[in-house]
């Protein structure tokens, strides 16, 4: 049978039109998902004939603005002849020569940057990768801590975690001998709108969390005090203060009112004329350009929405609303201007906060300091959407595919860049967004990274399942977190769990992108792996925060939060069976290994204490203990597949951040991580 136009065009655009699921089933995706998944590229298509005009146009498609290299790699620059003229970010200029195939060969010493190559008729941009990614680690075996920043604890912290508790968390960790502290996303969330709290479904990826800001960070603890005793609201943050959970709606709203008083409070005084902090205001406001005042204004008009009864989506607006670039978004920016400055100042409060945890961090002796989570994708309602709707997919949802976790698939309601418009924009909404990532850490994390080769759409109305694969320009990203990384002297982490395609791990090493390896995933037939067999170009963990704590898993309680929650006795009960098979297996490679003795305990702490020197046995370049762990702490911070039922990203430390390492099991438990060795 002849191929339809449909599939040949999808095929073009980057859709799997036919893969294979975790039974093994040969599927074919249905015409109404293709159609609906190559609308969101811009290539609607009701009919075959239809098909066959968009399938024309993506021929006729011009190359992208941007080509990515490596240096020492030969690389093809259309339609380039003859005599070339590589003119470097630097400065230096470099004789090339093209063959009649348009193929230059760039030496290895070739500067790594954003260059640009002349023939005499017409540029190109072209980004060099370095011949030799950055080694982060330099060769030695590092450890380090994972925090949930929302979780941290301190004096007078007001409910959630805010960037002084982290700032004394890193000098603290550092002070311990930590090379590396981990943390949540700080992804700009919906100000206006605290129950959306989720740090893996942001507003924006390209800024900052102001929930996390210390109010007194800027204006001194005496001055915030009364700042809380005029507004009234001692009462209200002590309240949060001694929940056992954040009250995200509560606490967001007592820190806004707090941090409004203290702009309005400081506009007339300290953030007035044109020096001291205000200069320093207006500079970071400059250097923010167009994106930091859209998202801004976004911030604004949100609230202002939403008090008039309107829609939280911006797609619901009112049409004037819907363009930030349109006289309706300006007029009533300029209505809203103070509202706008705060926001504004907001930023400029955060970034100064995660620069400073930052500088504590390496300040006390860490060799990477923060590690900043990227998350997968933003929420199609948020700043970044409405901001750069044109980068972004929309009318699908980030998810995936059936799987054994979760038989009918996942749709996480996250948009993410489209192929298309990251080559005709030269990619620039990709680097910005590493770069903002990387701006106060050293080093990133990449969620799902697996999502950079493809990743499983979802249509709007349509169930989990019914969604498919999208491919993306891999080896191009690849180039540019090399690039990336090697400019900043950064790490990069990818999380690549799950079912990984083949060669995909190579293709990360080349890069210079650690792999994850899991405690939990670490299996060979079913027993649990010798840690000598983990891969040394990667990072070894007892956990994550989608998973069960080790104290958690041993004594079930995530088995426990899947009965509440609703899934099946019987499956609930197969689950106990296996549990009880696993933990044999476990203490069985703990004793094996040499972490543990005798039979296996029936406390957790136990447990714990040997799940801790297994990672820290791992020839891995980087290990890492959560605090859930460190602490033997059961719970875990979010249990996928929920979101009111399970108490997700919401969890509070048990102890204050300046106490920590003052328990002696804590305290053992970290000198494993100092002193075991890979065997």
């Amino acid at each position: 049978m002849a191929e339809s136009a449909l599939h040949r065009l999808a095929e073009r655009a980057g859709l799997v039109v036919q893969w294979r699921d975790y039974r093994g089933n040969d599927c074919t995706v249905p015409d109404a998902t293709l159609r609906a998944v190559l609308a969101a590229l811009g290539l609607s298509c009701d009919d075959e004939a239809a098909a066959r005009e968009q399938f024309e146009q993506l021929r006729e498609e011009p190359p992208a603005p941007l080509l990515t290299a490596v240096a020492g790699s030969t690389v093809r620059l259309p339609g380039m002849r003859g005599p070339l003229t590589l003119v470097c970010e630097g400065g230096v200029r470099l004789s090339l020569h093209a063959n009649d195939s348009s193929l230059v060969a760039l030496a290895d010493d070739c500067e790594p940057g954003y260059h640009q190559v002349d023939d005499g008729r017409s540029t190109l941009r072209i980004a060099v990768a370095p011949a030799k990614p950055y080694d982060a680690t330099a060769g030695r075996r590092l450890w380090g801590l994972a925090a949930q920043l929302y979780g941290l604890r301190r004096a007078g912290g007001g409910g959630v975690g805010d960037y002084t508790a982290l700032t004394e968390l890193a000098a603290a960790a550092a002070s311990q001998g930590a090379d590396a502290l981990c943390i949540s996303p700080v992804h700009a969330p919906f100000d206006a709108e605290p129950r959306h709290f989720s740090p893996y479904a942001p507003s924006s990826r390209l800024f900052l969390n102001a929930w996390h800001v210390d109010p007194s960070a800027l204006v001194g603890a005496g001055a915030c005090k009364a700042m809380i005793a005029e507004l009234g609201l001692a009462e209200d943050l002590a309240r949060c203060d001694a929940l056992p959970l954040v009250d995200w709606p509560a606490v967001v709203t007592a820190r806004r009112r707090l941090l409004r008083g203290l702009f309005d409070q400081l506009r007339g005084k300290r953030l007035s004329g044109s020096g001291g902090l205000a200069q320093e205001l207006a500079n970071f406001r400059a250097s923010g350009g167009v994106a930091l005042e859209r998202h801004a204004r976004f911030e604004a008009l949100q609230a202002h929405v939403l008090a008039h009864g309107g829609a939280w989506h911006w797609r619901e607006w009112p049409a004037p609303l819907r363009d930030p670039a349109g006289p309706g978004v300006r007029e009533l920016a300029q209505r809203l201007s103070s509202e706008v400055d705060f926001h504004v100042f907001l930023q400029w409060l955060a970034n100064h906060g995660l620069a400073g945890a930052q500088a504590a961090a390496k300040r006390g002796g860490m060799r990477i300091g923060l590690v900043a989570d990227l998350a997968v994708g933003t929420h199609d309602g948020g700043s970044h959407a409405w901001s750069h709707r044109d980068d972004l997919l929309s009318g699908v949802s980030v998810g995936a595919p059936p799987d054994e976790l979760n038989t009918q698939g996942q749709a996480w309601g996250l948009t993410h860049f489209s192929p298309r418009a990251l080559r005709a924009h030269g990619f620039q909404p990709f680097i910005d967004m590493l770069r903002a990532a990387l701006r106060h850490a050293g080093g990133v994390r990449i969620d799902h990274i697996l999502g950079l080769n493809r990743l499983w759409l979802v249509p709007q109305g349509a169930a989990p399942h019914e969604g498919c694969y999208l491919r993306y320009p891999l080896e191009d990203l690849l180039r540019l977190i090399r690039l990336e990384a090697d400019r900043h002297q950064a790490l990069v982490i990818g999380e690549d769990l799950g079912t990984v395609p083949e060669g995909f791990r190579e293709r990360m090493d080349e890069a210079g992108v650690l792999g994850l390896r899991v405690l939990w995933f670490e299996r060979d037939h079913g027993l649990f792996s010798d840690p000598s067999q983990w891969s040394r170009r990667a990072v070894a963990t007892t956990s994550t925060h989608d998973v069960a704590s080790v104290a958690g898993w041993w004594q079930g309680g995530d088995i426990e939060w899947r009965q509440r929650t609703g899934q099946p006795p019987s499956e609930v009960e197969d689950a106990r069976v296996q549990r009880a098979v696993d933990r044999r297996a476990l203490w069985a490679a703990f004793t094996h290994t040499g972490v543990a003795k005798g039979p296996a305990p029936s406390a957790a702490d136990d447990v714990v204490d040997a799940a801790i020197r297994q990672v820290a046995r791992a020839p891995s370049a980087l290990a890492i203990v959560p605090l859930e762990d460190l602490c033997a702490e059961a719970e875990q911070p979010n249990l996928p597949g929920t979101t009111t039922e399970h108490p997700n990203w919401r969890r509070r430390s048990t102890g204050p951040v300046d106490k920590i390492f003052d328990d002696e099991a804590v305290a053992a438990r970290l000198e494993s991580l100092r002193q075991e060795r890979p065997s």
